[in-house]
């Protein structure tokens, strides 16, 4: 279970702040963010060696996307399509609402169920292929805080993740780009408390673990324009290594 915590905020010079936890099978070999794509310049992402693909990005145009299992989902399976595609597959557009304009159309059948985040410094969708329906869901993130896990986007009753640490991201001080300041969500980021279910950061006896974490800025809009911030932790975010992913 992976999890996503997003702070949208129209009218400030970073709109939209970005925290992720990785959580995946010890032995599933990955790479950290890089351009790893020679058909994708202008994509940044972490790269699954297994299937290809990656579970979060951001391109050369301010988009962010991202891929979450839903419940009982965990790995591939062999008459799907990789999961990892769809970030990449957002990617190559130029805003989010194109590509959700065009990701809502795939077929959910193809793949495992998922949640999809995909946004950019004006806009912000969530987006789900659950169990049993035909088609995709489409919603917005609305301005202010928001969470995902495996769950529905900000579903407190459902996921025990979202109950126990979403008051507590809302509590923290939020991150001060002009000073390099994340100390507050990063310090979220690596609570182990309670179980699997609703620690953030997550470590069992069974081979399943945080596998690396995510503070992503995007800037507004302006010329000369900004780049993008990434906060890249090799690791679990308590123990890892933290570095500034290059774009």
């Amino acid at each position: 279970m992976c999890t996503v915590v997003l702070l949208r905020r129209p009218d400030h010079p970073w709109p939209l702040l970005l925290a992720a936890n990785r959580d995946e099978m010890i032995d599933r070999p990955w790479l950290p963010p890089a351009r790893h794509w020679d058909d994708r310049e202008g994509v940044t992402a972490g790269l699954d060696q297994l299937a290809g693909g990656t579970w979060l990005g951001v391109n050369d145009r301010a988009m962010v996307a991202a891929v979450l299992n839903r419940p009982d989902t965990l790995g591939p399976s062999a008459d799907k399509r990789s999961r990892g595609e769809l970030p990449l597959e957002a990617l190559d557009h130029e805003s989010a609402e194109a590509a959700v304009e065009a990701l809502q159309f795939l077929d959910p059948g193809a793949y495992r169920p998922f949640n999809m985040v995909v946004a950019d410094s004006g806009a912000a969708f969530w987006l789900a292929a659950r169990e049993g329906e035909n088609r995709i869901h489409v919603a917005p993130i609305p301005e202010g805080l928001s969470m995902i896990t495996a769950h529905d986007l900000n579903d407190t009753e459902g996921s025990a993740r979202m109950r126990h640490h979403l008051p507590r991201f809302e509590a923290a001080d939020t991150p001060d780009l002009e000073s390099g300041d994340w100390a507050a969500w990063q310090t979220c980021m690596t609570s182990r408390e309670s179980g699997p279910e609703s620690a953030m950061c997550v470590d069992t006896d069974w081979g399943f673990a945080t596998r690396s974490s995510s503070l992503i800025a995007l800037p507004r809009p302006q010329n000369p324009p900004r780049l993008p911030v990434w906060r890249f932790c090799h690791g679990a975010p308590h123990t890892g290594r933290w570095t500034d992913i290059e774009f």
